[in-house]
């Protein structure tokens, strides 16, 4: 049983900044790709930022030069740092890994963290 466990989230004002994290804990062996998700009521999930295991790294147009994903192996986090949000930005926010559980398994699994809340407004 693995689990994810976001934190952070919250109100800013604009062109401020905030930090999400995700903490993944239980079964596992190694952690592949990682990523950042939003949603905002009637839109599609949309992936905002991505993180390979081996270093690349994904940015939605909307977020490129303002947001940044980083990964912490050793301690089964990922991160993202938002600067100069906007109020567009304001949507729940889920994390989102792809974990092996097995050193014998070809294929891993996927997991999501609960969901935060991030609402830009003055």
């Amino acid at each position: 049983q693995v689990q994810l466990v976001e934190s952070g989230g919250g109100l800013v004002q604009p062109r401020g900044s905030l930090r999400l994290s995700c903490v993944a804990s239980g079964n596992i062996y190694r952690i592949r790709d990682v990523g950042w998700y939003r949603q905002t009521p009637g839109k599609e999930r949309e992936l905002v930022a991505g993180y390979t295991s081996g270093g690349n790294t994904y940015y939605a147009d909307s977020v490129k030069g303002r947001y940044t994903i980083s990964r912490d192996n050793a301690k089964n986090t990922v991160y993202l740092q938002m600067n100069n949000l906007k109020p567009e930005d304001t949507a729940v926010y889920y994390c989102n890994a792809h974990i092996f559980i097995s050193p014998y398994y070809v294929s891993s699994t996927n997991y999501w963290g609960q969901g935060t809340q991030v609402t830009v407004s003055s």
